[in-house]
This record gives structure tokens, sequence and C-alpha cells, in this order.
């Protein structure tokens, strides 16, 4: 199976002492490329220095750039020109990872700082527009934020095929599934699905079309089901293709082919033989 890791923070220091190792595990395991998103401006310069590093194999490296919602400040405004900047570097295919998350603020015992929802809000407007400006799909998070997410989103799109993107590590349920779809958006999904007690999931991934399915790790976050409590890297991603796969009774080369092809689609790659 030809397989792209749509989500991989391969910039964490999770990896910084074996990532050639961790790219050769990924290449043997079918893995062509994958995409790394920023989550801060110093998070989105790492991304794209990776994707300059191995722009070629064993597995290839993509970037995005963008502010994740937790780390949002109110100097947001003084970083926007260096992602514009950022956003035109040929390695960059789109902007992310932003959004909305509502879960951090709300915890007492949270022992570092995270922006309140407004915000998160102003910064996620920003960001969108940024992203209208360069033309570039978008990479979101949401947590807990369905109701603000999709209502922002549908603002941003209004009827424009080309403002597009995925709902990374997607979260909303089979309730708000078709909504995202109507938006004209991608469903990201992650180790969670393979998880036993995930029948939420299990739902989703049942009911997404294909043409609408990208396959993610999120590492080091969120391995799958063999993996769980350990580092994720993308190696481990055919597990999930293979878990949706068995949910659609389809064969596991149906559902990676499915998601390389809508990868190469939305991010405008085009460096991988079709599966």
């Amino acid at each position: 199976m030809a397989l792209v890791d749509t989500h991989v923070h391969l910039q964490n220091p999770a990896y910084a002492g074996d990532l050639e190792a961790i790219l050769e595990r990924a290449s043997q395991a079918g893995i062509h490329a994958c995409l790394v998103p920023g989550s801060t401006l110093p998070d989105s310069r790492a991304a794209v220095a990776l994707a300059e590093r191995f722009s070629a194999g064993p597995c290839t490296i993509y970037a995005a750039v963008g502010i994740h919602p937790t780390d949002v400040d109110a100097h947001l405004a003084a970083a926007l020109p260096e992602l514009r900047d950022l956003a035109q570097h040929p390695r960059v295919v789109a902007i992310g990872e932003i959004g909305l998350d509502y879960y951090w603020p709300q915890q007492p015992n949270r022992t570092w700082p995270c922006a309140d929802p407004p915000l998160q809000r102003r910064a996620l407007e920003q960001q969108l527009t940024l992203a209208a400006e360069v033309r570039l799909p978008i990479i979101i998070h949401d947590r807990d934020a369905h109701t603000d997410i999709f209502a922002m989103l549908e603002d941003w799109t209004q009827g424009d095929a080309t403002r597009e993107g995925t709902l990374h590590a997607y979260a909303a349920g089979p309730a708000q599934l078709q909504q995202a779809l109507d938006l004209g958006f991608y469903i990201g999904m992650d180790g969670p699905v393979t998880y036993h007690k995930a029948t939420s999931l299990h739902e989703v991934a049942r009911l997404v079309p294909l043409e609408r399915l990208l396959i993610e790790t999120d590492g080091p976050y969120l391995p799958p089901q063999p993996y769980r409590g350990q580092r994720n890297e993308p190696a481990y991603l055919s597990l999930v293709a293979n878990r949706i796969a068995e949910l659609r009774q389809l064969p596991p080369q149906t559902v990676a082919a499915a998601s390389t092809h809508n990868a190469e689609r939305l991010f405008g790659l085009s460096v991988f033989e079709n599966p």
C-alpha cells in the first residue's frame, strides 16, 4: 500500500534522536510522504526546514504553517507577515494547524498558558484570511468547539469551492459529518479509530465517502491500538487504514488508494505513483 501521512509533528522533540530511522521505517511501511503542520511560529519554521531537508526519499516531507489555537496570543498580528512569507515556500502546501480548542481553557490544573476562546476565534479569523490570500487549503483543529468551527468555516467558504481543507482528527461524530461534507471538507482519521470503544469514530469511518477520507497519525500523539501509551510514528499509519477498511468491508488497498489520491488532490501533491 502507498500512503501519505497527512498530519504528523515530525519537528516534535520526541523525534529528535532518530528522525532518519523513523522516515526509513515509514518508507518501508509504504508511506510515500508526510505532511508536517506548524503549531507556533518557531514550529512552522521548523516544519519548513524539515521539508527542505527531506524533499526527496526515503519519505518525502511537506509542510504546513500556522499557529495552533491553544498557542495563539495577543501578538499574532505581528507574526502574520512571517507566516505569509513562509506560506510562499514551494514545500508549504497548507495553512495549519489552526482552529479552536475549548477543552484546554477549561482545565483548572493546566500548568501552561492557553488562549481563551475569544482570542482563539480572532486568531482563526486572521489565519483563514491568510489562507484565502495565499490560496492554500487549511488544516483545522477542532476540540469541543464544533458549533463555532462550522459557523466560521461556513462564513469562510461562502460557496467558494477553492476554499477547502481538512478537519484533522475529526471528532464531531456522525451527527455532524454531513455538515462537514457540505462545506467541502475532508475528514482526517487517526489512531483512535482503532480503539475498541470508539464506536462513534467507527460509524464515521463507515459513513465518510472514500473521496473525502484522509488518513493521518498525528504523531507523536494518538497511537493506534497496539501502541497505545507509546510514541506514535508514520510507520503505524497502515493500522489506521486497515481498521477503516475492516469497518467498511473493503480491501485495505482500496482505502489506501483513496486516501493517497485525496491527499494529492487537496494539497496539490503529484510526486506519488498511483497506488
